[in-house]
Order: structure tokens, then sequence, then C-alpha cells
């Protein structure tokens, strides 16, 4: 079960770490330093991580990032990783020719090509 993250909780200050250029989204480019800092400036959901810092919002969708990011934001709040939610996803858009739209329209959804 979920529960809500108490945002008044001091973090403490953000202190570097070896390991912070780890680069964590790869499509992206963004790093765990980055990650952590972003914790230590008030972000604290897996979707604010991700409207700042586009993390999972690359080509993968998060397949390689997801769980990575969690566990970051998760140790930085001192909480285990499953009491975060989820972010919010959306479908992936893909292009779509004006023609194709056009057709619809003129055919009442019919393809004749």
């Amino acid at each position: 079960m979920n529960k809500i993250i108490d945002r008044s909780i001091d973090l403490g200050p953000y202190w570097p770490q070896e390991d912070d250029d780890l680069i964590i989204c790869r499509c992206e480019e963004v790093t765990k330093g980055e990650i952590r800092k972003a914790v230590h400036e008030g972000m604290v959901t897996l979707t604010e991580i991700r409207r700042y810092l586009r993390t999972g919002m690359g080509l993968c969708q998060g397949q390689t990032c997801a769980k990575l990011v969690k566990n970051i934001v998760a140790r930085e709040l001192k909480i285990a990783p499953n009491e975060l939610e989820s972010a919010v996803s959306r479908a992936p858009a893909r292009p779509v020719e004006m023609r194709v739209l056009a057709n619809e329209v003129i055919t009442g959804g019919e393809n004749h090509e």
C-alpha cells in the first residue's frame, strides 16, 4: 500500500557521492546525482522527478531506468521502494500523416487504399 510522503521531513543537506556522475536514464542522459539533488530540492514523487528531469520519457519509456530511479528516490527519502507510487504514464504517441486522418473523415472510417 502506498502512503503519502511527508514533505516536511528534513532530508539533511545534499552531499555529492562518488558515483553521482553515473548515468541512470540513458535516453535522457540523467545522472544519479541529478536525481538525488532533485529529491533534496523537494521533488519527492516519481512523477515530479519524471517531469523535472524527463527520466523515463525517452525512447525506452522507462524500461531500463524506472526501477533504478525508484530505488534512488526511495533511498534518499529513507523509505522502501514499494512505498513510492509509480510515475504517471501515457501511451506512446506516433506521428500520423494528415492524409490518413483526412481519409478517415472522407470515407467514414473505411480504408479504400
